[in-house]
């Protein structure tokens, strides 16, 4: 429910409450965090330590003490969570904690432009924008300056409404943007700047804003306008900000100039949970809160009401060697608890296995699926236990990342892969054949209906008539598959060679973002390479196996609604289970990066951190000795570096667990060693050639033995030249 934010203040309308009941149940760090008055407070609040409750009760305490619940602002990141919070801050004093302002970022925003827009020329009406209209008016913008119908595959509506909203909420430049994160898309970005000053005019003229405009525009009438900046600070006297680790850089400058004059600030977050930097959020606006705002008072939340004290202790290992963070103990006095159990299994398959048996175990000493978890970096690291799950008949749920079988591109190559085994599979033909160019849907039925009854349909299709404008791909199409129908071929040189011809096809259809898609690709080459033959493989990733209808359901794993949580670590973020497994904690999997990637090398650190806290009472960390690097080399495999540090006491071993003396085990020994290679022709502006990017130009040096390529058809990656197959280009 939106407030008007500028009704007269009723300064009779203080909570008439005893200090009792505004403090009630708090621990000594809360009450001093709710109760600190005269100086900015920055609360580092440590993972289920109680940070909605403290910010709960400064609100009452704060009109306890006569400040007019008008002069408060509540800013957090769903609208959902602010209204709970106001109305138990209202449930400790009374109803007049209602008339706190609360609310998201963006409503706050919204209900301030209506007021003081018309300085920025925006009538108080505006329209705000949803997706599909932003999208709609960025294809007619493209439409109209003739952009796209040159034969190029210019960018979808999509992917430029993407680029523009990521530039914003980093507040980046768009060439800066392009660079980084849309290398591939460098050709477009004259067009592409062209399109943005064109939406922008387009926007104003007709009185509307996209989402991210409410924000770019309450930063800018406020710091372009002293009296509205006055007029804000005015009435807003106390402000709260919840998940400031989550802030981007506009809304952190949101806040230092709605409360300029005053600093009657409070932000609640914790720098250990700062990982949605792909989102926005940047890690310094918690880090140099005391800077923006001086004399900030510092006040820490370390008792911990979810976890053991067993698992505390890991998590507080795993954050101790951040290189930059506010310091804290989490500590709990919930008793009892096991020491978290680190495993190591061969591979992939096995770690499957070793999951799916703890798992079961589980679930016969009578504990819910509902409240075990499997957490993992990306959302193609549960490829494996997915199969193994569904082979169990364990019912599952995944969020973040798509199962194997739904992303079009693994739907794409997997086709090629199921017609060489059941030539009959007219489902997979009629998607092979609609990724040929210039073939459409009805083509493909007459296709279809010439081989439906042909005893060899590969046959049957090299006497198709098919016109000149797709008799060449038709043909590569049917070499291709020939080739790889041929004895001695195992499953990874069929996904191989079928790969190398579908490589072009996948660049055109999906040329926004094949990059990104590409490693679920690679992923799903590690996974093939453990089959011995393609019937296993398939009958594998069959993902509802025969038999499985709701008349057999209750003879699964889980029932009456129940099921397993499958989250990578992202989505999983501020829930909790009694029991979580974190996979893949393997050397080049979990990070993802090198250690000089700094930035990301800590964030993937905190990442860590954030999935070993939603454990209660179990926590199950596992990781491979042998995997396959990105290039398709048997690189790494080992512990993860941040499972490495850890001190061995702190956990126990599982049963294939040998060897790991906890932080004796470094980064340099996690990897299977290979013979270093000679660099020096390695070369600033030298071309080179990868097996899988293809050709591209070396733009500069990323640290002792790795350079940063810039890759015509992938962009710009970092690849360690002792794994990477990298070639000079004569």
């Amino acid at each position: 429910m939106q407030r008007s934010l500028f009704p007269s203040a009723d300064s009779d309308g203080r909570a008439i409450s005893s200090l009792g009941t505004a403090l009630e149940g708090l621990n000594d760090a809360q009450r001093e965090a709710a109760t600190c008055l005269g100086s900015p407070v920055l609360v580092i609040a440590g993972a289920g330590t109680g940070k909605t409750r403290t910010l709960v009760h400064r609100m009452a305490y704060l009109v306890d003490q006569g400040i007019s619940a008008e002069n408060i602002l509540l800013l957090t990141f769903t609208r959902k969570a602010a209204q709970e919070m106001i109305d138990r801050a209202g449930r400790l004093i009374d109803h007049s904690a209602q008339r706190i302002t609360g609310g998201t970022f963006h409503a706050v925003a919204n209900i301030l432009l209506r007021r003081f827009g018309h300085h920025l020329g925006y009538a108080s009406n505006f329209t705000i924008l949803d997706r599909s209209d932003s999208e709609g008016i960025l294809n007619l913008i493209k439409s109209s300056l003739n952009l796209g119908s040159s034969g190029k595959r210019f960018p979808t509506r999509r992917v430029i409404c993407n680029l523009l909203s990521r530039a914003v909420n980093k507040s980046r430049s768009l060439e800066e943007t392009v660079e980084d994160q849309y290398a591939h898309l460098a050709e477009f970005l004259d067009d592409l700047v062209k399109i943005q000053k064109h939406y922008h005019q387009f926007k104003l003229e007709h009185g509307l804003m996209d989402y991210d405009d409410l924000l770019v525009n309450l930063q800018k009438v406020l710091s372009q306008v002293g009296e509205v900046r006055r007029e804000v600070s005015g009435r807003f006297r106390h402000i709260l900000v919840d998940e400031y680790q989550d802030t981007n850089p506009l809304q952190a400058d949101i806040v230092r100039l709605a409360a300029e004059g005053h600093n009657n600030v409070m932000v609640v977050g914790d720098d250990s949970q700062s990982i949605y930097s792909f989102r926005g959020a940047d890690f310094r606006n918690i880090m140099d809160f005391p800077q923006i705002f001086p004399g900030t008072t510092l006040i820490r939340l370390e008792e911990n009401y979810r976890s053991t004290q067993a698992i505390l202790s890991l998590t507080n290992a795993i954050i101790d060697h951040a290189t930059e963070k506010y310091n804290k103990k989490l500590f709990s006095s919930i008793a009892g608890g096991d020491k978290p159990i680190v495993n190591g299994t061969w591979d992939d398959s096995a770690q499957a296995r070793w999951v799916c048996d703890r798992i079961s175990g589980l679930v016969d000493a009578g504990v819910p699926l509902s409240e075990m978890a499997v957490l993992f970096r990306s959302g193609f690291h549960s490829y494996k236990l997915e199969l193994e799950l569904t082979n169990r008949q364990i019912i599952f749920e995944k969020r973040g990342g798509m199962k194997l079988t739904e992303s079009a591109h693994i739907k794409d190559i997997l086709s090629y892969l199921r017609v060489i085994n059941n030539p009959a599979d007219h489902l997979s033909w009629n998607r092979i054949l609609l990724l040929l160019d210039k073939v459409g849907p009805k083509t493909v039925q007459r296709v279809l209906e010439t081989i439906r009854s042909a005893e060899d349909p590969l046959a049957a299709l090299h006497e198709y008539p098919a016109p000149p404008a797709w008799r060449a791909q038709l043909k590569a199409l049917l070499t291709m598959l020939k080739d790889i129908s041929a004895p001695g071929f195992t499953p990874v040189m069929m996904y191989d060679a079928a790969m190398d011809y579908y490589r072009e096809i996948f660049e055109r259809i999906y040329h926004d973002d094949y990059p990104t898609r590409s490693r679920d690709l690679e992923q799903l080459r590690q996974l093939v390479a453990g089959y011995p033959d393609l019937q296993s493989f398939m009958d594998d990733t069959t993902l509802d196996p025969p038999g499985a209808t709701d008349e057999t359901a209750g003879g699964r794993l889980g029932g009456d609604g129940e099921s397993l949580v499958l989250s990578t670590i992202h989505s999983a973020k501020g829930l909790e289970w009694d029991h979580v497994f974190v996979i893949h904690l393997a050397a080049g999997r979990f990070p993802t990066c090198q250690p000089f990637m700094r930035d990301e090398w800590e964030e993937e650190r905190r990442m860590f951190y954030v999935a070993a806290t939603r454990a209660r009472k179990n926590l199950y960390l596992t990781y491979l000795r042998e995997s396959n690097s990105f290039d398709r080399q048997a690189a790494s495999g080992g512990i993860s570096p941040f499972l490495a540090e850890i001190p061995s006491h702190l956990v126990q071993g599982g049963e294939s667990m040998t060897g790991w003396s906890g932080a004796a085990v470094s980064a340099a020994v996690v990897t299977r060693s290979r013979q270093p290679r000679d660099i020096s022709m390695f070369q600033e502006g030298v071309a080179v050639r990868h097996p899988f990017f293809g050709e591209g130009r070396i733009e500069k040096s990323a640290g002792t033995r790795s350079v940063e390529v810039f890759f015509s058809r992938h962009g710009r990656k970092t690849l360690h030249l002792d794994y990477a197959r990298l070639e000079v280009i004569e």
